[in-house]
């Protein structure tokens, strides 16, 4: 567990466990959609990648320390030979092996495998961050269809009985009860609320695009998703949780701390070098050589080693090495300077997200108010328009007062549910452990790391790499339909008193 304050918070282990429970519904929930995310979404996978690619760096570091091996080998045939030499042959093969052990090389070794296993940290908590990115992305389409849906369907009920309305205001008008006025008031309202319904479908058929594009399948059928956990009782609280596991934060310190290692490295190059050195040579004429008479018997063939130690003592470069150092210096300022930024940013990050789960809890209060103080509002006027003491106007403004609290309602939880689970990911309590999806196997960075740290052979490859991610070319284009009812308390009967012709009931908008 990550969360370590006062009872007022409590362990994001509690989304997990919500999510768990949720996961058991025939439809499709939010915990689905974070594992489908979770195993094919290729923001993950392609990270994922980067940070095996940041792993190598570790062995490639280490080699430049570990013992090396070279052969060569040629042959030679020359063309023209001067006669009074006859140890000037015609061909000769000569072949070599060369070990080198590095002995000491001012620590530039250390300090690049340091550098290298710092920034394998900070990918960690890379990987970490766009994790907690990619499910606040889902839970952002997730919530966003659940909303769109519900606007879709509320502005459709509304069609319907605006449409209910018109038909009742022209049937009156017929006998005079009505002017054409009110007529002209019934369609001009009918067809705004038709391009609204438009605007809302295809703020729907975006969202499920969008969802698609993140998730990876079509959402059918949303569950509502499981109670966000208690959150910080002050955004000073949510700050000292961030500032301390915020991934992002943590991956820019370790990078800033992999830095101090490079200017290390850079000064190395103005240190001397020892190495222990061995060789082994090998010549053969090839039979290119005919001793004259009294030369004795010349060797067609032979074998010959070296063994010493190798120092190499730079004395002027051109002024090279300083000027690495300083352009080390300069790369540590900047990343310092990032982690700075980054700060800063998680620190608005979490305020922001603080602010707007905040109000939005406020709004979420007010608008179920507003919702049920219009549905009372809309039946009171109608019941007077019974009697003469309202107009058609009047109905209408409450209908449409109705249909506006409630957008605004549905839209308060989307945007509560969506802040508060950005004020977790920002804590750093928004990973695929973090949130229970563990029921499946988890990516582990780290056993990656182990495989490949100590590996020192030449040849090796781990085979030629192929999309994990899955296409979603092949996924329908979306629709508006409508694949889940309204909530109860959302769902508040706009039409519940007589209509405005005869005293016939309205029909039903369910």
């Amino acid at each position: 567990m990550r969360l370590h304050l006062t009872s007022s918070l409590t362990s994001g282990v509690l989304i997990g466990s919500a999510l768990l429970m949720a996961g058991s519904a025939s439809a499709e929930t939010l915990r689905e959609a974070m594992v489908r995310a979770y195993q094919s979404n290729p923001a993950i996978t392609g990270q994922r990648a980067a940070q095996r690619a940041t792993d190598e760096n570790v062995p490639i570091a280490r080699a430049s320390g570990l013992p090396s091996l070279q052969s060569n080998g040629q042959i030679i045939d020359n063309i023209v030979v001067a006669n009074n030499n006859f140890l000037n042959p015609e061909r000769v093969g000569t072949g070599q092996l060369q070990l080198s052990v590095p002995l000491y090389q001012g620590g530039a070794v250390k300090n690049a495998v340091r550098a290298a296993e710092t920034r394998v940290d900070a990918g960690r908590a890379q990987l970490r961050g766009v994790e907690a990115n990619l499910f606040t992305n889902v839970v952002a389409a997730y919530m966003n269809v659940i909303r769109d849906e519900a606007i879709v369907n509320l502005n459709t009920r509304n069609v319907n009985v605006l449409d209910t309305n018109l038909r009742a205001s022209r049937d009156r008008f017929q006998v005079g009860d009505l002017t054409r006025t009110d007529v002209a008031q019934s369609e001009a309202r009918l067809a705004q609320a038709r391009a609204q319904l438009q605007s809302a479908q295809a703020n729907l058929i975006s969202s499920r695009e969008n969802y698609v594009n993140i998730v990876g399948v079509a959402p059918v059928g949303l569950e509502q998703p499981p109670a966000l956990p208690t959150l910080p009782a002050s955004p000073n609280q949510a700050v000292a949780v961030a500032l301390d596991q915020n991934p992002q934060l943590i991956a820019a310190r370790r990078s800033a701390d992999a830095t101090r290692y490079d200017i290390n490295v850079a000064r190395a190059n103005r240190l001397p070098r020892l190495s222990a050195v061995s060789s082994g040579n090998y010549f053969n004429y090839l039979g290119s050589i005919n001793a004259p008479p009294g030369a004795g018997n010349v060797p067609g063939s032979g074998v010959n080693a070296t063994v010493g130690v190798q120092m190499s003592m730079p004395l002027f470069q051109g002024g090279r090495p300083a000027a690495q150092v300083r352009q080390a210096e300069a790369l540590r300022g900047q990343a310092l300077e990032n982690a700075t930024g980054t700060e800063r940013q998680v620190v608005a990050q979490v305020r922001s997200a603080y602010a707007v789960w905040q109000s939005s809890q406020e709004v979420i209060a007010s608008a179920e108010s507003a919702v049920r103080a219009n549905s009372l509002s809309l039946e009171g006027v109608r019941a007077e328009n019974s009697v003469g003491t309202r107009t058609v106007l009047d109905i209408l403004n409450a209908e449409q007062e109705l249909l506006n609290s409630q957008v605004t309602l549905v839209t308060a939880r989307r945007d509560a549910y969506v802040a508060g689970f950005a004020l977790i990911a920002a804590m750093g309590n928004a990973e695929a452990r973090d949130l229970g999806l563990d029921g499946g196997s988890l990516y582990d960075p780290v056993a990656n790391y182990k495989r490949v740290r100590n590996k020192i052979s030449d040849w090796g490859g781990d085979g030629e790499p192929a999309p994990v991610a899955s296409t979603t070319a092949g996924t329908p284009a979306q629709t508006a339909a409508i694949t889940r009812p309204l909530d109860a308390d959302v769902n508040a009967p706009v039409d519940r008193s007589p209509a405005l012709t005869t005293g016939a009931e309205a029909p039903s908008r369910q």
